[in-house]
């Protein structure tokens, strides 16, 4: 679904209230694909100010199905996403920041994907660490077992690999 924005454009101090509803079913980062479990209808308010800026602002909640970092069980996480942006209007038209790349419009400017902004309010919003529990045990680095679910009494102890020679001179000398 695609915005015209003629309208929104072309008359100044306008207000204008959209409703979107998110068509993708699948965030895409990078190679791997995440399932977006709810997603919310939202309005995106759109205003032309003195024909000069126009604004951009829309709330909404994401919730997504992610792998924990540390056992790989899948995690729901609920994303607030806030919408927020400003544009300078020349002639009824958008003057994009020459800094800034915008992949939710359409090549000229006179369209507005909401998906595509959606996608980008994910990626800014994307947590920096997603665990199942705070005091999650991760996966066995020997054996691959959820140590969540059960110890596998594999040996691992990792040692620094400055200290090997202390360790090569005490296994030298020990007594069977």
């Amino acid at each position: 679904m695609n915005i015209d924005l003629t309208a929104v454009l072309t008359h100044m101090d306008e207000h204008f209230d959209v409703e979107c509803q998110l068509d993708m079913d699948v965030f895409q980062l990078g190679t791997e694909a995440y399932p977006i479990l709810n997603k919310k209808p939202f309005t995106l308010n759109l205003s032309n100010v003195m024909g000069q800026k126009l604004l951009i602002c829309g709330k909404t909640d994401v919730t997504l199905t992610v792998p924990c970092d540390r056992c790989l069980e899948d995690v729901e996480i609920t994303l607030p996403l806030t919408i927020d942006y400003e544009f300078q209007i020349r002639q009824e038209q958008i003057v994009p920041d020459a800094d800034e790349e915008y992949s939710f419009f359409t090549e000229d400017y006179r369209e507005l994907q909401p998906d595509e902004m959606i996608h980008d309010e994910i990626l800014v919003n994307w947590p920096d660490k997603v665990l199942c529990r705070e005091n999650c045990k991760g996966i066995c680095p020997v054996c691959g077992q959820n140590l969540n679910k059960k110890d596998c009494g594999c040996d691992r102890v990792v040692l620094d690999p400055r200290m090997a020679k202390f360790q090569d001179i005490f296994n030298e000398f020990k007594e069977v």
